[in-house]
């Protein structure tokens, strides 16, 4: 038994000095190198996992390693087993031989079924050299993350292609602003409704729509040119506008969104929000404060009440269903699409807190699962480990929100003050460039020419602490 903890050390026992000295120095040497690699070469171990030619060598290594070691103890018995026991003492004997090697075999199967569970997630959600993205910076691996980019800016799109859809609407749309050395992060959530989504100065779509994405001549209200539309809208109207892509909807999103709120989106992740309840299934459920009742189901354009209402508490706990209800429910809620935002940033806060490394790994297979059906993202394979480690650094930081002032930057989704919204968002993230000039905004007038001067104080970053935002404080959302 001693032997399957050090093996080699029974064959010392058997006199066997020479075969008993390479095992046993072969043994301390893998220990070792397993202490060095995870207490010196802690990233470079990440980004070997992250690479699906490694976990391939990783699997075939550790069966090869399972089969020696199992060789080594049933010979190591052979040799030491006292050659007058018994029949009983054998059977015995043999019976715990068996155990372990019964033991080791099952160890051995789950690793390398978790080792191929990484390998097929990484390949089906992470692209690699064949992906395309006109829209994705370039990262090397050579150069920590932080000396590249100071701060990573994803988008996170939450898409709704249910079966009453015609095509996917992106429901959700929000940013996490991180900065790469601290992990501190700013969620900055865009209304649904908002029209006249703009485009940068260099952009083909820029041409296309120079005042926005919108009709100038038709109605006031133009569901079809809303920011959840344009996911499904531009790429069906100008397919291949912006160059080779995996998700012609994302990367329009994604020059548009930065140009909204004056910042450089690197990457989006998309999830699919029927496959967002299997996530939170996997990770055991989520735990969040309730402060007032939330729909589950209804449709107030039909008149369809919920099924029910989550119901108002501190510290409930949510499995799958639920927790996306609570992301999601707006029926009659009072300011239905900022209270939705300000659940879904709560609903990305507890999901932070309940993935710990002990929970991800006890539910590793469901995860990945779960991941390998809900995801797209324009992430390469390549800079994954280095990602890994922001995030870690993410676990441990401050996460805020970013509050656009509806009231006074977009009193209508008609003609949001973009500019007003880029000049919150800079301040947020970089308060030592407050500023009270004034900022220019777009009258609700058609033409595109006419734009109005108003001055605007902004002295204080609108950030908010999620803690504060996501406690406990019972009453409808104001």
């Amino acid at each position: 038994m001693l032997g399957v903890l050090l093996p080699g050390t029974a064959y010392l026992v058997a006199r066997r000095f020479k075969l008993g000295t390479v095992v046993t120095l072969l043994s301390l040497g893998l220990y070792g190198a397993m202490a060095y690699v995870g207490l010196r070469k802690r990233e470079e171990a990440i980004t070997w996992a992250l690479d699906p030619s490694v976990l391939l060598w990783m699997i075939v290594g550790l069966s090869v390693i399972a089969l020696a070691w199992i060789a080594v103890l049933v010979t190591s018995y052979k040799m030491l087993r006292p050659l007058t026991a018994g029949p009983a003492a054998r059977s015995l004997g043999s019976l715990v031989i068996g155990v372990l090697c019964f033991a080791m075999t099952v160890s051995t199967a789950t690793g390398a079924q978790t080792l191929m569970a990484q390998r097929e997630l990484v390949k089906k959600v992470f692209g690699g050299t064949e992906s395309k993205s006109p829209t994705r910076p370039t990262i090397t691996g050579k150069k920590d993350i932080s000396d590249q980019l100071p701060r990573l800016n994803v988008l996170l799109l939450g898409a709704d292609d249910g079966a009453d859809r015609d095509g996917v609407r992106t429901d959700s749309v929000m940013v996490a602003s991180i900065d790469t050395k601290t992990g501190n992060t700013s969620l900055i959530s865009l209304t649904r409704n908002f029209m006249r989504m703009p485009f940068p100065a260099d952009s083909p779509l820029h041409k296309k729509f120079p005042t926005g994405f919108w009709d100038p001549k038709g109605k006031k209200e133009q569901p079809e040119f809303y920011l959840d539309a344009m996911y499904r809208n531009i790429p069906k109207l100008y397919p291949g506008i912006l160059g080779p892509s995996d998700n012609e909807g994302a990367d329009v999103l994604k020059q548009s969104v930065g140009e909204a709120l004056g910042l450089p989106i690197h990457y989006y992740v998309q999830v699919n929000l029927a496959g967002f309840a299997k996530l939170v299934d996997a990770l055991g459920g989520i735990t969040v404060n309730i402060n007032y009742p939330v729909p589950v189901g209804g449709n107030d354009d039909k008149k369809i009440p919920p099924s029910r209402y989550l119901q108002p508490g501190p510290n409930v706990p949510l499995k799958g269903g639920d927790a996306l209800w609570f992301a999601r429910g707006r029926y009659k809620v009072p300011t239905a699409d900022l209270a939705r935002q300000s659940r879904q940033r709560c609903t990305v806060k507890a999901i932070v807190e309940r993935a710990t490394p002990q929970n991800v790994l006890a539910n590793f297979e469901s995860i990945a699962e779960a991941g390998q059906q809900m995801i797209r993202t324009d992430i390469p394979q390549k800079v994954l480990g280095q990602l890994v480690v922001v995030g870690e650094r993410v676990k441990n930081a401050k996460i805020t929100n970013v509050d656009l002032d509806k009231k006074k930057n977009f009193p209508t989704g008609r003609n949001p003050n973009y500019a007003g919204m880029r000049a919150i968002v800079a301040q947020a993230i970089n308060p030592a460039r407050r500023t009270t000039t004034p900022v220019p905004r777009r009258t609700t007038t058609t033409t595109p020419s006419t734009i109005a001067t108003q001055p605007r104080v902004t002295t204080k970053p609108p950030a908010g602490d999620l803690t504060s935002e996501c406690a406990y404080h019972p009453g409808p959302p104001g």
